[in-house]
Formats: C-alpha cells, sequence, structure tokens
C-alpha cells in the first residue's frame, strides 16, 4: 500500500514540475539569473521523459511557430495512471 501512495505522490509531483516548466518557458531567462537555476533544474527533472517523446513526435507547426506536445502527453499520461493506481 505504501509503495502505491509513493507513486501516486510521485506522479502528483512530476505533473507539478511539468506545469512548472511549461510556464517559465513562456518567459525570457537571463543568464546568471536565479530564474536561470531553477529553469535548469526543471529541465533537468523533464527531460528524460519529455526528450524522447519529442524526438518520436514532431512538433505541430502553427503558423511561424511550433507547438511541442510532449508535455501535454506526458500530463494526460499520468492523469490516466493516477486514475488507475490511486
Amino acid at each position: 500500500m505504501f509503495i502505491l501512495t509513493a507513486l501516486c505522490f510521485a506522479a502528483f509531483l512530476y505533473q507539478f514540475v511539468i506545469f512548472a516548466a511549461i510556464i517559465i518557458s513562456w518567459f525570457p531567462v537571463e543568464p546568471g539569473s536565479g530564474l536561470e537555476r531553477v529553469r535548469d533544474v526543471l529541465h533537468a527533472l523533464t527531460e528524460p521523459v519529455l526528450g524522447p517523446l519529442r524526438r518520436a513526435i514532431p512538433a505541430v507547426r502553427l503558423g511561424g511557430f511550433a507547438l511541442d506536445l510532449s508535455p501535454l502527453i506526458v500530463l494526460i499520461g499520468l492523469s490516466i495512471l493516477r486514475q488507475v493506481l490511486c
């Protein structure tokens, strides 16, 4: 039972980390700032999961920019996992 609770909590925390990484990616970050360190930590935590998905699923082109769907896919997957396990 403890392992199941720990997995549910870890999935919740990882969803929070992904949301934070998404939000911080919307803002310019100056080199050497405290925000850069936060961005680097979030990137280090999310890239092992998002990186392979990013390489497998190309970004959706919307005019002059591209929309990366990998965070959305991981968030949906974690949500389904939490509904099944928790």
